[in-house]
């Protein structure tokens, strides 16, 4: 195959190959620079006898990735600088819609799990790649690739805990008030002596040390939550916040009577890398 017929073939399949690097890191500087370092393979050791030219960039990229997760495992997977995304403004266009179709409570969990796990559930579950094809790229037998892929669904939709669908319908009603900037709405779920309380770090991004009152705390989140969306946090309902799908902060919940009377604003990268997030189920 010619340098010509290469080229124009990878660009055919550069979006599919950034969607697919974007899922596994959560990083579109990172996902294009895998996409990248696959075209620079391609056209140095080019593509005889490759029947399936974009299956065999998919794998090149997952393997990319791959490298990229361990290294950075390997230094600790820290969150990323919690105000930077507000620092830099709005996300880029491209970056936010990558963000929007894989859901950003999805792609926070996705970097919660193990490199190998992750690869094994994006390669399955999102590209539905055969497992005998993604076995290769991890270095796992078939059956071992499987377990994976099915570990990570799991820690992926978690184990709620009994009273969860209540809370969260709760935290639902919350989180669309504060949007519409429906103060009485914000009333409704709030108790009367409601607060809210921030980590050092929260404290630092803007967050408030204290409120105490169901109005003041109504006040505080009127018109906004906007970045905000429902998680599960070891279980339990929680507000994820996570412009662009990096990590900002999270609202630990606690209720009493079916209403919210406590919101604990955490944004300490060591506390957040202790939390198991998972999804709501639907």
């Amino acid at each position: 195959m010619n340098q010509e017929f290469l080229a124009t073939q990878f660009e055919a399949d550069r979006a599919h190959l950034t969607r697919v690097a974007y899922r596994m890191l959560g990083s579109l500087p990172e996902a294009e620079d895998a996409v990248q370092e696959s075209w620079l393979r391609l056209s140095r050791d080019g593509a005889e006898g490759v029947a399936n030219l974009t299956g065999w960039l998919t794998t090149v990229v997952a393997r990319i990735s791959l490298d990229m997760l361990r290294k950075r495992k390997s230094r600790r997977e820290e969150p990323q600088d919690p105000k930077a995304p507000e620092l830099a403004g709005p996300p880029p266009d491209r970056e936010r819609e990558l963000a929007d179709s894989v859901g950003v409570a999805l792609l926070v969990v996705l970097q919660a799990l193990e490199p190998a796990e992750r690869i094994a559930f994006v390669l399955h579950d999102m590209f539905d790649l055969p497992f005998d094809e993604i076995a290769p790229i991890l270095g796992r037998s078939t059956v071992a690739t499987r377990q994976l892929a099915s570990r990570a669904r799991r820690r992926i939709q978690g184990e709620p805990r009994e009273e969860a669908r209540a809370e969260r319908a709760v935290i639902d009603a919350f989180l669309l008030a504060a949007r519409e900037g429906n103060f009485e709405g914000l009333l409704a779920v709030l108790d009367p002596q409601a607060v809210m309380r921030s980590d050092e770090t929260a404290i630092r991004f803007g967050g408030p040390r204290q409120l105490s009152g169901s109005a003041a705390v109504a006040k505080a989140f009127q018109g906004r939550a906007q970045a905000a969306r429902s998680i599960l946090v070891d279980g339990a309902p929680a507000v994820l916040v996570a412009p662009n799908g990096h990590l900002l902060l999270v609202l630990g919940v606690t209720f009493r009577n079916g209403k919210i009377v406590a919101i604990e604003a955490i944004a300490d990268p060591d506390r957040l890398a202790q939390f198991a997030f998972s999804l709501p189920a639907d």
